[in-house]
Order: structure tokens, then sequence, then C-alpha cells
């Protein structure tokens, strides 16, 4: 019994032990950027593998001149708003269609399913020439419309709802149906509440690939005060020279609104990601 303790004891730490470096592994690139952010452009471009800290001072005005001279707070209200409203649309949607091809019987529900289940394997870099054009004729570039668009629909979405609403006991629908509930009542009132846990993984997800999305926002957003975080650091690149920490710096304040959103809703992600069975 005491070696059986001692063993599971000793596995706990050993696997506490594990995840201390996985952590530390995970942050490094972090701490990097933030150290970079604070050095002269010399230091930040010195191959030496010791010069990890800036040598003379700390250069913490870098954050004062990236502010300045980059409005981020209109990147700031054009990221965060393209996040809200694809986490808008993508639940909308993916609730509707996830609930149709798991409760209710058309013609060709499993081949739609199926061209569901296609979109999900084939690149979504195919998709930007006929978005863009679909965007263009309806007259939403360089507007949030335009942002939004290509996540309006998720079919991951799609994928994730039908699967949860297809776990929900069908004893549920048939007392409602028997309570005099029609289709809509019974999405709106009985099944839809339950989904809860994967309509927040769905948010999740969505939040961070639209956080991530830096093709999309450079092709339809042209104009500087349209654009979105990852756009607005993807243009600091210079053609022949890149001022290496001013751009970490706006890395670092670009990284603001998503350690918040973090932070704030700290159980809602776990339990999100948990509930997904996924991994980013």
């Amino acid at each position: 019994m005491k070696n059986k303790k001692y063993l599971e004891s000793k596995s706990t730490e050993i696997m506490y032990a594990i995840l201390i470096i996985m952590a530390f592994i995970m942050l490094v690139p972090f701490a990097w950027m933030i150290l970079t952010a604070v050095k002269t452009n010399q230091e930040a471009i010195s191959v030496d593998p010791f010069y990890i800290f800036p040598q003379i001072t700390w250069h913490w005005e870098n954050f004062v001149t990236v502010w300045k001279s980059y409005n981020f707070l209109i990147l700031y209200k054009n990221t965060l708003l393209m996040i809200f409203f694809r986490i808008l649309w993508a639940c909308l949607t993916a609730t509707l269609a996830g609930y149709a091809f798991a409760r209710l019987r058309f013609p060709g529900k499993n081949f739609l399913f199926a061209l569901v289940l296609i979109q999900m394997m084939i690149p979504s870099q195919i998709f930007i020439i006929p978005q863009y054009l679909m965007v263009s004729k309806l007259g939403w570039l360089n507007t949030t419309s335009g942002l939004v668009f290509p996540g309006m629909v998720s079919a991951f979405g799609t994928y994730l709802l039908k699967t949860a609403f297809e776990g929900l006991p069908r004893d549920l629908e048939e007392a409602a149906n028997m309570d005099g509930c029609n289709v809509g009542q019974r999405f709106l009132f009985v099944m839809m509440p339950l989904t809860k846990s994967a309509m927040v993984s769905l948010g999740i997800f969505t939040a961070l690939f639209a956080f991530k999305d830096l093709m999309w926002p450079m092709i339809v957003c042209t104009n500087s005060m349209t654009t979105t975080l990852s756009a607005g650091l993807a243009k600091m690149q210079g053609q022949y020279g890149t001022e290496y920490p001013t751009m970490m710096a706006a890395a670092v304040i670009a990284v603001i609104p998503m350690i918040v959103i973090y932070v704030i809703f700290q159980k809602q992600f776990v339990k999100g990601i948990a509930t997904s069975g996924l991994k980013l």
C-alpha cells in the first residue's frame, strides 16, 4: 500500500515537472518578444547567443514610439468588432444547421452534410478569390462586413454542434412535442440551451482563428482605418529593413486584447477546450 502511494506521488511529481517544463518552453517566445522590444535594433539583430538582455539600458520608449506612430485604437476596434460578429454569426448559423442535420429529416441531408465535411478538408485559401468577388459585388471592401464575411458560416461549427445535438436524449424533444411545442420552440427553448458548452467551444475557436487571420484582412482592407491588428503588424515590415524592436513592441501591444479576454473568460476557455476534445 505504501509503495503504491509512493509511486502515485512520484508520478504526480513527474507529471507536474513535465507540465512546468512545457509551460516554460511555451513562454520563451513571448519572453523573447518582450526582451526584443526593449533593445536597440543593433542588439536585436545580434547573432550572439548570449545577447538575451539589453546590454546598457532598457528602451521602454519603443512602446511609446510605436503607439504614437500607429493608430492602435482603430486597429483594436476593427479586430474586436470582427471577432464579435464572427462569433455571433458562427454560433447562429452553426446551431441552426447542426440542429437540422442532427434532428430533422429532409431530402439530401446526408449529401449536404458530406459537402460540409468536404469543405473542412479543403484549404481555406482556395475560397479567397470567390469570396473576394462576392464581397466586392456587395460593396463591402474596406468595411467591417467584409472582414466578417468569411466567418459567417463555419463548417467546423456545424459539425461540432451537430455532434452536440446528437448527444442529447431524444426524450427531451418527445416530451416537448407532447406539450405542444413546434420545431422552432423545441430548438429555441429545449435543445439549444443544452448545447451551451459546445457554443462556448465554437466561440473560443472562432475568436482565435479570427484574431490570427492575416491573409483575408490584407486582401479585403487596403485602408489603414479598416484593417486589423494582424494586418497592421505585417505592414510594419519594411522592404529593405525592419526595426525589430519597434515591431516586437507593436506585437506586445497587439496581444493585450486576447490576454484580457482570456483572463476574463478563463474558466469558459478551459471548459470549452475540454468539451470540444480538440487542440489548438
